[in-house]
Order: structure tokens, then C-alpha cells, then sequence
């Protein structure tokens, strides 16, 4: 069983397994590889979902955790984590589920128009969350 303890670094590796899942699908569409298009990308939603669940279950139960890091560092997180989190309300709440409907609808003239904005910044948001996991837990843990 996983600690609460835990869910920061399981949360930063299913970011990354979704950055990697969101990767692959971007790369099997270019070469018209639609089924492993399909089953990458809907691996990245589910590893998405998961972590959501995950996210909402560790800030429930401990509530957030303060940026240790001073100097140039403290802009530079605070930059990305507003980026981050601006970016995923708009992946999670409009971006990803119209180009999931999409996709699944067949409407493949829509769901191309706006998968080109989905995905770079669905990405961005799984990168930037492994760095400000990195950066909360790991950068300054030991300052």
C-alpha cells in the first residue's frame, strides 16, 4: 500500500509516464501509425486521470508544501508552477476532453485542429510537473 508520504513521487512519475505516453502518440501519428497513435494517447489520459486522483487524495489529507529555495531560484519556480498550473486547469477541464471527444466522435478534421494545441502544452504541464517535484522535494530537501 502507498503512504501519503509517497504520492509526491508517484505523482511526478505518472507526469513523466505521460509526458513519455504523450511523446510516442505525437510520434505514431507522424508516421501514420494511427492504432499505436490511439493507444498511446489514451494510456496518457488514463495515467492523467490516475494522477488527478492521486494529486487531489495527497493535498487533501496534507495540504501543500512550501518552496524552500531563495535567491533566483524562487522566481523561477514560482513562474513555472503558475505556468503549470494555469496550463493544466485548461488541459484538464477543456483541451483534453474536446480532443478525446473528438477523436473518439471521428471527427479527425476537428480533433487534428486542436490537438495541435493539446499536445505541446499537455506536455509542457507533464514536464513541468516532474520539475516542480524535483524542485519542492529533492532541490532544496536537503539545504
Amino acid at each position: 500500500m502507498i503512504g501519503t508520504s509517497e504520492l509526491p513521487a508517484v505523482n511526478a512519475t505518472l507526469n513523466a509516464t505521460s509526458a513519455v505516453f504523450l511523446g510516442l502518440g505525437y510520434r505514431f501519428i507522424r508516421q501514420k501509425r494511427v492504432a499505436a497513435h490511439r493507444a498511446c494517447m489514451l494510456v496518457a489520459v488514463a495515467v492523467s486521470v490516475l494522477f488527478l486522483v492521486s494529486y487531489v487524495t495527497y493535498h487533501a489529507q496534507v495540504g501543500s508544501k512550501h518552496f524552500e529555495g531563495q535567491g533566483w531560484a524562487r522566481p523561477v519556480y514560482f513562474s513555472i508552477l503558475l505556468t503549470h498550473t494555469v496550463l493544466a486547469v485548461v488541459v484538464a477541464l477543456y483541451l483534453a476532453p474536446v480532443t478525446l471527444y473528438r477523436a473518439l466522435r471521428q471527427r479527425f478534421d476537428r480533433h487534428k485542429v486542436i490537438a495541435r494545441w493539446t499536445l505541446p502544452i499537455w506536455f509542457y504541464v507533464s514536464v513541468t510537473g516532474v520539475v516542480i517535484y524535483f524542485m519542492l522535494y529533492h532541490w532544496y530537501a536537503h539545504a
